[in-house]
């Protein structure tokens, strides 16, 4: 398939009418319909139909669209690397990752890039793995640094994971536990500092604090199986605001390891959950990426390695 008719295809998709694909592309309108003309003839099936006065991607059409983003992406990518001699002395690399990554882990390596490979650029974008996933796919990075629970996996069809780590998961509270069964407890923050996975029965009245739609599919998975469903009363993806809300007494979470070392609230209390954690993946596209993109697989791995304190 020609690659200017895929590219036509896609803006269609993006703009919703051949006008717009035409004002988006800089080509005249019955230039764009040729295309689309052609592309059909190439698949041999209906890629748009007629709704009134517009038209509309048939199933077909938004399959095939969706690929062609894909298929665009890594062009350009495959342009860039050539055009930046593909390798470690003279290129650039773009790495996806979550909040808390970029926040712990990601620093590290590109400090040690920077002093290992000074030709190297770069590039970092916060994302959460849905995100980062369809970036990578779209080639508009080439590392995405994501996590997956149990419950929620990570969608990583045509993709290569690389494990990075397994965070343990915290019950965190403040040091007095709204809602906890016997009515509000004080915690000793000095007492073991693992809670049985049953443990979150004692928070089955509790106002909950929930996360990223992944994160809270896992916590209501982990609370009904303590027997209960939580009362969630606030969700937010910031693990700062997360910690002030539980510091403040207004409810109780569960935290990763790497939120948690990240930022550590003083006023709050954190308790292990055994066996509890959420898998730490670096992706790439390909079984074979760039050197750039290796060397950043390289160092995650590496820097989830090094010794370190969560405060």
């Amino acid at each position: 398939m020609d690659l200017t008719r895929l590219r036509v295809l896609a803006a269609v998709a993006r703009e919703g009418s051949v006008t717009g694909a035409a004002r988006a592309l800089h080509y005249a309108q019955p230039s764009v319909s040729h295309h689309l003309a052609r592309l059909e003839a190439e698949v041999g099936v209906p890629l748009v139909e007629r709704v009134g006065r517009g038209i509309r991607l048939t199933d077909a059409g938004r399959l095939l669209a969706a690929r062609a983003e894909e298929i665009l992406g890594r062009v350009g990518a495959a342009r860039e690397e050539v055009e930046a001699l593909a390798g470690l002395a003279a290129g650039r690399v773009r790495l996806a990752a979550f909040p808390s990554a970029l926040a712990t882990l990601v620093p590290d390596v590109v400090a040690r890039l920077a002093v290992d490979h000074p030709g190297l650029v770069v590039g970092l974008v916060e994302a959460e793995p849905p995100e980062a996933l369809a970036a990578l796919r779209r080639g508009t990075v080439d590392v995405a640094l994501v996590f997956e629970h149990d419950r929620s996996p990570a969608d990583l069809d045509g993709l290569v994971p690389v494990p990075v780590l397994e965070e343990e998961l915290s019950v965190v509270t403040s040091r007095t536990v709204p809602g906890a069964a016997g009515g509000d407890a004080p915690v000793d923050p000095a007492r073991p500092t693992v809670a049985a996975a049953s443990d979150l029965a004692r928070f089955a009245d509790a106002p909950w604090i929930a996360g990223c739609e992944r994160c809270r599919a896992d916590l209501v998975g982990r609370c009904e199986r303590a027997g209960f469903t939580p009362r969630i009363a606030f969700e937010t993806d910031d693990y700062v605001a997360v910690q002030s809300l539980v510091a403040a007494g207004v409810g109780v979470s569960v935290l990763p390891a790497l939120a948690l070392r990240a930022h550590r609230n003083p006023r709050v209390v954190t308790r292990a959950l055994p066996g509890a954690a959420r898998r730490v993946l670096a992706v790439t596209y390909g079984d074979r990426p760039p050197p750039g993109a290796r060397a950043v697989v390289d160092g995650l791995v590496a820097a989830s390695a090094a010794p370190t304190t969560t405060g």
